[in-house]
Order: C-alpha cells, then structure tokens, then sequence
C-alpha cells in the first residue's frame, strides 16, 4: 500500500487545472507559430538574411548616370584634418518594419517609414542599393543631368519599393541625436521625396547646369522643397539593429569659403564592368588592399579638374 499513488495529475481541479490548460495552450500557440515562421528569432533571422542580399549594380558604360540604373550611395568620407570613414546610405530596419505586401501574398517585406543610416560597409545589397526614379515623366534609360528633379527609391522585392524623403523640422519630428532635418524612407511618392544632383565645384556649378552627371565622382545632393544638402554626420553616431551608424541628415555644411564640406559629399557608385558582382569601390588596386580598407580612396573621390590636375 506504500508504493500506491493516489494522486495524478488527471485529477487537478480549480487553479491547477487553469495552469496546466494555459501551458498546453501556449506550448500549442508556440509551435504554431514555429511552423509558420512567426517567432521573433526566425523572423529576425530572415530580416537580416534578406536585407544583406547582394546586388548587382548598374553598369555604365560611358560614366554617366541614367534613370533606372540601381546605384550606391556613399559618402566619401573625411580628410586627414577631419579623419572620417567612407559610409553608405542604408536601410534601417526592424522587426516593426516588416510586413506582407498583400494579404494575397505571404512574401515579407518592408513597410514604411523606414529610418536610414550611414553604414561602414559598401558592399551592395539589398539594405544600400538605390534606384533612379524620375518625377517628371523622363523614360527610363535618359541622362541624368545636374539641376533635374529624380527621386531614390529602393529596389523591389524585399525591400517593398520605398522613397528616400525629407521635409521641414518641428519639434515632433526632427533626427533623433543632432535634432537636425530627418531622412527617411515612405511608401508614397510625393515632393517631399524630389532630390536634385548640384555639381560639387561651386565655381563651375551654374556652367554644370544641365550637363550629364558623370558617376562615382563627388557631387551634392540636395533636397528640392527644403534646400537642404544630404549629410552624414560622423559626431552623432546611432545604435541600429545592424551596429554603430552615422546619422543621416539634411543640412547643408559650409565652410569659412561658403563651399560645402566633406559630410556633404558623395558619389554615386556603379557596378565594375569587368566584374558586375562587385562595386568600383571594391576593384582591386595596384596593391593588395580594397577601397573598403581606405587604400585607394583619392583615386574614386578625384572631381574631373582635380584628376587632371
């Protein structure tokens, strides 16, 4: 009689029996949703798997840009007074930001708005690969020309198609550490996303004025409605689910000669054309050493009067 039990979980009543149903429950719920792939750790998995996959990047055969060409954007960096590493405009995502396109469609992808940051990698992905867009009716395939209105939107797919915009500050809305004019991506196409190229010599800029704009050389981008120049801004750097990022802003820099500084500068970077899979950036050099390790930077930033120079 000392070895019989007359006790079981069978006869739980009340309270206990609450527990047990609810733990059974959420072990059901649990996987569930691990055979649909809704658990965090998957979903945050496959965010990370889709935003990081590679690109290929335009080709330009004669060095000028071209509506619908997918390019990079990279800023070119400090100087040896001002000592900053180059940086790509790129997607900042989360889980908050992913979604399914339709209801029909269970392929995730991302919803805007999405904030935008200045990452040390410039490989091309899906996070920093940008296409041309045009906003007044230019087909595809046309020059791109200093002073023309466009727009910078990311590619398909994934990345759900999203405008870079800007607009005025207010005290509700502004970048998170230096309080300057936001960046950011929307879903919408309107004037708030209208960019135009400015010619980065400001002695030659009203000659540029309609002229093609070469790529992979320094240029200004600045915003249509607000006047702005787009900065990336070394001193206010942001925690992101993809590590340390510059900040990336609106906000013209000027300095003591009313020229605008190197935050201010960028390129549009295209694809290699011995070897598409990989940016100019990345071409190799007389050396051992990549544009990514800070070997051949001069030779990429040089504007065409300071090459022949």
């Amino acid at each position: 009689m000392t070895n019989f039990r007359t006790y079981r979980p069978s006869v739980r009543v009340g309270n206990w029996r609450e527990d047990v149903t609810l733990e059974e429950d959420s072990l059901r719920d649990f996987l569930h949703r691990k055979d649909r792939g809704e658990l965090s750790i998957q979903r945050t998995g496959l965010l990370r798997q889709s935003i990081l996959k590679p690109v290929s990047l335009s080709v330009s055969g004669d060095g000028c840009l071209r509506f619908g060409e997918t390019v990079m954007l990279v800023n070119s960096g400090g100087t040896d007074l001002d000592p900053r590493e180059p940086c790509s405009l790129s997607i900042v995502a989360d889980l908050s930001n992913m979604s399914s396109h339709s209801q029909a469609s269970s392929d995730p992808g991302l919803h805007g708005p999405c904030q935008v940051g200045g990452a040390s990698s410039l490989k091309p992905c899906v996070r920093n690969a940008l296409v041309i867009t045009s906003v007044d009716g230019t087909p595809d395939g046309e020059l791109l020309r200093y002073e023309q209105s466009f727009a910078l939107r990311t590619t398909g797919g994934f990345a759900g198609e999203l405008y870079l915009a800007s607009d005025h500050r207010t005290f509700q809305k502004c970048a998170k550490r230096s309080r300057l004019q936001e960046v950011s991506l929307v879903e919408q196409l309107n004037f708030l996303c209208w960019w135009r190229v400015v010619y980065f010599d400001p002695q030659e800029r009203l000659e540029q004025e309609g002229c093609p704009v070469q790529g992979n050389l320094k240029v200004l981008i600045s915003h249509c409605k607000t006047n702005q120049c787009l900065a990336a801004l070394a001193n206010h750097e942001l925690w992101t689910p993809f590590g340390k990022e510059y900040e990336i802003v609106a906000h013209t820099f000027l300095d003591s000669h009313k020229a605008e500084r190197d935050s201010n500068h960028w390129l549009f970077v295209t694809a290699d054309p011995g070897q598409e899979e990989q940016s100019l950036l990345q071409r190799p050099q007389a050396s051992d050493d990549t544009y990514e390790n800070g070997s051949d930077i001069k030779a990429i930033t040089d504007t065409p009067q300071e090459a022949e120079s």
